[in-house]
């Protein structure tokens, strides 16, 4: 009776990992040597969103993420995307984590992929983009009280170029377009910046393909083979 117990919390345990993380757990049936992570909706920095706001905490995905690299049964990561974007230090904090996974990485997006989460899906070695999905480029915002001094816009311009140099740095888009398309008044109705489709995306070598999940782990299993 006792192993029947055990195994109940096991499943148990499983299965609230599952439903907090969205993670397939290693004590669930489903067994694989590739880890699953997906970062959806707003991507939750150091305040803490709105109950009715759906939101993946970073706080949650860096053991998550710590964990592809120490854990020897892992061999390679998928990262699903649909987020509108979030907190900005929190979304450079993820990819910075996954750009330094030495295991193959590979990256899909598929509905959205917006503001920052576009360093999230160029962090990975190889990106994949659904034809159907969006991604924006625009500034960075801020919330809160806002001091109208100097030091805060250079704060606030230097913590854009992290950004932009971070994309550049991963993906084959050009450091001058990717601010022209940032900035673009023409493009959105009430905001700046602009709205690219998953063929955009790849035409300007922000995304490597446009693809689906048997895309993506196909190329996965490919890396992995080679590696």
């Amino acid at each position: 009776m006792s192993d029947e117990k055990e195994k109940d919390k096991s499943q148990g345990e499983a299965a609230d990992i599952i439903k907090e993380l969205g993670l397939l757990a290693s004590g669930s049936n489903f067994k694989s040597d590739v880890q699953y992570i997906n970062i959806i909706g707003s991507i939750e920095g150091h305040s803490v969103l709105p109950q009715d706001t759906k939101a993946t905490k970073y706080e949650h995905l860096i053991p998550e993420l710590i964990a592809v690299e120490e854990n020897p049964d892992i061999k390679g990561l998928l990262l699903v995307l649909n987020t509108v974007g979030g907190d900005v230090e929190a979304g450079l904090a993820l990819s910075e984590l996954v750009a330094g996974i030495s295991k193959p990485t590979v990256s899909l997006v598929l509905g959205g992929g917006h503001s920052i989460g576009i360093p999230l899906a160029v962090s990975a070695d190889y990106s994949f983009v659904a034809k159907t999905a969006t991604m924006t480029l625009h500034p960075i915002r801020t919330s809160g009280t806002l001091i109208t001094a100097e030091p805060t816009f250079e704060y606030m311009k230097k913590t854009q170029e992290r950004v932009v140099d971070f994309i550049v740095d991963h993906s084959n888009a050009k450091k001058a377009e990717i601010e022209e398309k940032m900035n673009c008044t023409d493009n959105m109705a009430n905001d700046v910046g602009t709205l690219l489709f998953g063929p955009e995306a790849v035409e300007m070598g922000l995304i490597d393909s446009l693809g689906s999940l048997t895309d993506a782990l196909g190329k996965l299993r490919s890396m992995i083979g080679e590696k």
